[in-house]
C-alpha cells in the first residue's frame, strides 16, 4: 500500500462500504428465503406478497450497486416462477 494520505483514506472508505454492502446483501437474501419458505409451505398468498418486498429490495440493491442488474432479474424471474407454481 502506498503511504499516502488519500490511499490511507481509501483503505477506511473501502473498509466501510464493504460493511455496508455486506449489510445490504444481507437483508435481500433475507427476504429471498422469506419468499422461498413461503413456497415450501404451500402459502401463495404470503408467498406473493413476500415476492413484491423481494422486488423491491433486488433493485433497490441494483440501484445502490450491490448487484448487476441482470443477476436481480434471474433472481426475481426464478423466484416468480416458484410462486407461479403454487
Amino acid at each position: 500500500m502506498a503511504n499516502h494520505a488519500s490511499s490511507k483514506k481509501r483503505v477506511r472508505r473501502n473498509a466501510r462500504r464493504v460493511e455496508i454492502n455486506g449489510a445490504r446483501r444481507g437483508r435481500i437474501r433475507s427476504f429471498i428465503k422469506k419468499v422461498e419458505e413461503c413456497v415450501e409451505a404451500s402459502d401463495s398468498k404470503a408467498a406473493s406478497e413476500a415476492l413484491t418486498a423481494v422486488q423491491q429490495e433486488l433493485y433497490r440493491g441494483v440501484a445502490k450497486g450491490i448487484w448487476h442488474k441482470n443477476t436481480a432479474a434471474r433472481k426475481l424471474s426464478r423466484l416468480s416462477a416458484k410462486v407461479k407454481a403454487l
